[in-house]
């Protein structure tokens, strides 16, 4: 299986920058977060993984006082400091195709592509968060359907521009003083609804040949976005029945078009909290849940469900929600989990202080590789986007305990497969138009 480490200011729990074990400077410590890239790439981690949002993620100024979650470092900038202390991880981080420009980035992750060696790959991203409009000179953030359709657009442009340079096109012939051959150039003319832009990109191709597509819809236009260009795809789901559902959809998306379903790799979040037994798990990840300040869990969830919950009795149920047609499904998943499992709002931010969403799993390392074992193999996923609930000792615990029971279990690698992160991931560059 594969698997991704998706690093979280502090960790992924809302609590953990108050836990002992916490770097509460996290966000701005490029010295911690350097070194848990390279803890991750002992763990012979695929990928390092950086989520991003261009404006303060939840709430006002004042529910930002109690959360770690107010500032951070801008992952790409990131990315290009990872990559001179790593050598085979790939470098895997956030940009919005909604406030970006695709010569731009494009240019961007080209260029950490070639300073990696191959390793750099661009999780697209429309924006759900409408907070991000006000920083840019716009009254509203645009609806889903639109973001869509630009994002769709926004990766064709830049996909357009990562190959301009065709192969073998640079000569370099001293003696004849050619240096490429402009036979094999590909200049992008690109007239749309959205963009107008000329090729090609000044940026040559790295080992790879061009970054990895990453994609994180859910909605039906998520999913079709992530079969038309991903190549990687983080999902949120709840059940293995849910995830052979997203699986069996998105693959079966790409069939449709085209595309081979195995050129894909399907990886769900997977917040897990281990221990040596069952006791000691849970009761790490209780002393979390005891440092959740409720304020900040009742911001939390009011940001994830895109509604004020200000005034609500925190031990009431959640109220029903009004439509909306700006935010993501995400919002829509933590309505039906309280309403399945009849939880208050206090259960429900507690439910999702440690992973937003994604699949929870406390327990022993046998227990968690079992989990694991069985998703992958009745194709729910091809392995996993782990969450440490508090870095670094939830990550040091993980490659301690689960990693060599998966590896006992013939699941997982016990040395990297190459030096790029195709050739980690196990895909091949798609071919272009």
């Amino acid at each position: 299986m594969n698997l991704g480490m998706f690093y979280w200011p502090c960790g992924h729990h809302m609590a953990a920058w108050r836990h002992p074990d916490g770097v509460a400077d996290s966000g701005g410590n490029i010295a911690h977060i350097v070194e848990l890239a390279k803890l991750a790439e002992r763990g012979l981690f695929d990928l390092f993984f950086m989520a991003d949002s261009v404006s303060f993620w939840r709430g006002d100024l004042k529910s930002m006082t109690r959360d770690s979650f107010g500032t951070w470092i801008e992952p790409f900038t990131v990315m290009c400091s990872v990559a001179q202390h790593t050598r085979h991880i790939g470098l895997v981080c956030t940009s919005t195709t909604t406030y970006d420009q695709p010569y731009l980035l494009a240019r961007r992750f080209a260029s950490l592509d070639v300073t990696s060696g191959g390793r750099a790959g661009w999780n697209l991203i429309t924006s759900a968060n409408k907070l991000e409009a006000a920083s840019f000179g716009l009254d509203e953030h645009l609806e889903k359907t639109e973001r869509y359709r630009r994002a769709r657009e926004f990766a064709l442009v830049v996909r357009g521009l990562w190959n301009s340079w065709g192969e073998d096109v640079f000569v370099r012939d001293k003696e004849s003083g050619l240096y490429f051959d402009e036979s094999k150039l590909n200049v992008m003319e690109h007239r749309g609804e959205h963009f107008r832009v000329r090729g090609p990109i000044n940026v040559p191709p790295s080992p790879q040949g061009e970054p990895v597509m990453v994609q994180a819809g859910a909605s039906d236009d998520g999913r079709q976005l992530a079969a038309e260009t991903a190549e990687v795809i983080f999902g949120a789901q709840q059940t293995l029945e849910g995830a052979r559902e997203f699986y069996a959809d998105v693959k079966g998306r790409m069939e449709a078009i085209g595309r081979d379903p195995d050129s894909l790799k399907v990886l769900p979040g997977l917040a897990v909290c281990v221990g040596r037994t069952q006791s000691e798990a849970e009761d790490k990840y209780e002393v979390l849940q005891d440092l959740i300040d409720p304020l900040a869990g009742m911001q939390l969830l009011s940001r994830r469900v895109d509604f004020d919950l200000t005034g609500y009795d925190v031990d009431g149920p959640l109220p029903e929600l009004p439509p909306n047609k700006v935010v993501s499904t995400r919002a829509q998943l933590f309505a039906e989990i309280g309403r399945r499992e009849n939880l208050t709002i206090r259960d429900l931010y507690r439910r999702i202080a440690g992973a937003r969403g994604h699949y929870e799993i406390i327990g022993t390392p046998e227990s968690i590789a079992d989990m694991m074992e069985e998703w992958v193999r009745e194709r729910g996923c091809d392995g996993f986007n782990i969450m440490p609930p508090v870095f670094p000792s939830s990550l040091e615990d993980f490659i301690e305990l689960v990693i060599p029971e998966l590896q006992r279990r013939g699941l997982y690698r016990t040395e990297y497969a190459g030096t790029t992160l195709r050739e980690n991931l196990g895909i091949t560059r798609p071919v272009w138009p």
